[in-house]
């Protein structure tokens, strides 16, 4: 029972990393219908970006509270991300919106191998340390079953962002313009929308929570290097249709469920299993349940 309960915080805690770049899959493609593989290129921009401000001022990184210095690297971290996704929609994405979606998805493709290329070229290809903001230490202790307090971090604001979104998204004019775009651009265009604006912001809304993913993502494990984007994206891809892509609680649904499957499968079973959880599950999903949990079946989303 311990193992289980262990095995259960653990997977919510990496599910909530999940959730947050399944967040930019799904507003992507509710949007576009587009699926950005690119996304995990732009979560990799964001913690390559903190690994440098904070290289670039260590002294005054360390005078700062924790809490202080990971405001900061958010912040520039969510820049980077925000105009590097507002880059790759304007010249890659805009141009082929009225072309058959096998374009689209070929493009993101390529998108993402040059973005991972481009990284190694900028960066170099050796794997960085990311800088410790604060130190692992046991939280809450119940027999063996421990709850650090990086878990706590990652999960609590896993949860803050999400409910954040999800409130922008129903309660504010922007989202309500995002909504109306996503069922029915050509309606929303009529009725005063400007579309290409709405789209832009639905990619820097993603960008903004993969800067988040990506600070949580070195907290966790503190190695980062420019493939680091390349399984996570496609996992959390993965858990964007588990839960029903286009669909924000789906896509916070599939990351939980993801990030726990990930480590039932690690405590339970073995850890060399841990990736091929994923595509176990998009093949299942894909067989029985096509839109996903929450989503409507529409085979041709996936």
């Amino acid at each position: 029972m311990e193992l289980f309960l262990q095995q259960l915080v653990n997977g919510l805690a990496w599910g909530s990393i999940y959730v947050l770049l399944a967040l930019g899959y799904t507003m992507v493609y509710g949007v576009l219908k587009l699926i950005n593989f690119a996304h995990g290129e732009v979560f990799m921009a964001g913690a390559m970006t903190a690994f440098y401000v904070h290289a670039s001022r260590p002294e005054l990184m360390a005078a700062w509270s924790p809490f202080t210095v990971m405001a900061v690297l958010f912040l520039a971290s969510a820049l980077v991300c925000a105009l590097l996704a507002l880059l790759i929609e304007r010249i890659a994405y805009r141009p082929l919106r009225s072309a058959p979606r096998l374009s689209a998805l070929i493009t993101a493709i390529g998108v993402s191998l040059l973005l991972q290329n481009a990284g190694q070229m900028v960066f170099g290809a050796n794997p960085k340390v990311f800088p410790t903001m604060i130190e692992s230490r046991p939280l809450l202790t119940m027999g063996t079953v421990v709850v650090s307090n990086l878990q706590a971090i990652v999960i609590l604001t896993g949860l803050i962002l999400v409910a954040a979104l999800e409130l922008f998204i129903h309660r504010t004019r922007l989202g309500r313009a995002i909504r109306a775009t996503s069922f029915n651009p050509k309606a929303a265009s009529l009725m005063g929308i400007d579309v290409d604006r709405v789209i832009a912001a639905t990619f820097v809304i993603g960008a903004v929570m993969a800067a988040a993913a990506s600070i949580l993502y070195g907290m966790f494990l503190p190695k980062i290097d420019p493939l680091m984007g390349l399984m996570p994206g496609l996992k959390s891809f993965v858990a964007a249709v588990l839960g029903g892509i286009g669909s924000l609680p789906g896509a916070a649904l599939g990351g939980l469920i993801m990030g726990l499957a990930e480590t039932f499968v690690t405590g339970y079973i073995s850890s060399n299993l841990r990736d091929a959880i994923a595509f176990v599950l998009l093949i299942f999903i894909l067989i029985y349940r096509p839109g996903g949990i929450l989503g409507n079946e529409q085979p041709e989303k996936v």
